[in-house]
């Protein structure tokens, strides 16, 4: 195990070997990956029984980094939900959140260097499924000493692991907290990702994969990101938020090209993330998104979801264009059909799908009181 420390946090992200050539991890699909590490952080301590685990499971381009460890720490991206005495409160709850299978944040992936080759796995890496993450944070938290958990808890990306974890171990999950997601991601949301990766795949500086570090396809990555910000906002926040405005704050393109306010906040955004993530990753994460679907393999959607066992809260957002709030209600109301606790919550919010990122306040006490139940 070690400890990662940089500048700019003064915490713990810890990497721990899953998988060993002794040990091999194996996909849902059959390859061997002789090698993996995950990078995680956790929040908290772990009771003598190993039952107090709350799992969060991130998004698309998210990372371990849930919460600061301290003053001293830079804020996690769910800061006002993971503490002392906040709703997911680290003085009951050990907290863990671990960094996706194919991410870029020191997990192994795509970009991660095959010790067979000496040179890194780029498109070499072999496809993985939600399903594959669910199945490495298993391993990790099986050496972590967890016996069972308490929640498992995860919007968007995280929300199908959440899912996806009372599948595969019903008898390990107390209760899950899916939002702002579904039990099978939507022909429309496989056509987002599909225009997102041949924006990266078009990009001469793709290379079929084989790119240097710092020399990928920056522009493909951008023009990306900026489709995927575009589903993550609604009409009614877009409209409150730039309107018509023509004066674009920020722009990389000739003044004639960006004439509006949403143009440049879209480039920002597309320039902000070729700085912090790694486009190969994007492809291969974006691509198990598109195969998530509980009855994949399972004779169907409904019996997919019948091996969930788990006391469940399913949120949706009213505003949001990616995953419809119809979605997470159908999750509910199915497994209320089935006897399960299963209960359902819709976040009024104007803010897409990245309210789940942003509007605190409306989580707070419905998670809070959902894992706090007896």
């Amino acid at each position: 195990m070690t400890i990662t420390t940089d500048a700019s946090t003064v915490s713990t992200r810890r990497s721990l070997t899953i998988a060993t050539p002794d040990a091999p991890f194996i996909t849902e699909q059959g390859a061997t990956i002789p090698y993996v590490e995950l990078a995680y952080e956790t929040w908290g301590e772990l009771n003598a029984d190993g039952d107090n685990a709350v799992l969060v499971t991130h998004a698309l381009t998210g990372d371990s980094h849930v919460a600061s460890h301290g003053p001293d720490d830079r804020p996690g991206w769910w800061e006002p939900l993971v503490g002392p005495g906040r709703p997911i409160d680290t003085d009951r709850f050990f907290v863990v959140c671990s960094n996706l299978l194919g991410s870029c944040y020191g997990s192994t992936g795509p970009c991660s260097i095959d010790p067979r080759t000496g040179t890194r796995y780029n498109l070499r890496f072999p496809s993985i499924t939600v399903r594959d993450m669910v199945a490495a944070q298993a391993r990790l938290l099986e050496r972590l000493g967890v016996r069972r958990l308490h929640a498992v808890i995860g919007g968007s990306l995280g929300g199908m692991q959440a899912l996806e974890w009372a599948a595969m171990f019903p008898d390990y999950v107390d209760r899950i907290v899916p939002i702002a997601t579904s039990g099978r991601f939507s022909p429309q949301g496989i056509a987002y990702n599909e225009v997102q990766r041949r924006a990266i795949m078009l990009d001469p500086a793709w290379r079929n994969g084989e790119y240097e570090p710092g020399m990928g396809p920056d522009r493909g990555l951008a023009l990306a990101r900026m489709v995927g910000m575009i589903t993550y906002q609604s009409d009614e926040l877009m409209q409150a938020r730039f309107g018509r405005r023509p004066e674009a704050r920020y722009t990389a393109w000739p003044e004639f090209l960006t004439r509006y306010d949403v143009e440049g906040y879209l480039h920002y955004q597309g320039d902000k993330l070729v700085r912090r993530f790694d486009a190969n990753s994007y492809l291969y994460l974006t691509r198990a998104m598109d195969s998530h679907d509980l009855g994949r393999g399972r004779g169907g959607y409904e019996e997919g979801l019948a091996r969930i066992q788990a006391r469940t809260l399913a949120v949706s957002i009213r505003s949001d264009i990616l995953f419809l709030p119809i979605y997470g209600r159908e999750i509910a109301e199915h497994l209320q059909r089935l006897g399960r606790d299963a209960r359902y919550y819709e976040l009024d919010s104007p803010n897409g799908h990245d309210a789940f990122l942003k509007d605190f306040h409306l989580l707070a006490p419905i998670i809070k009181s959902f894992i706090e139940e007896p």
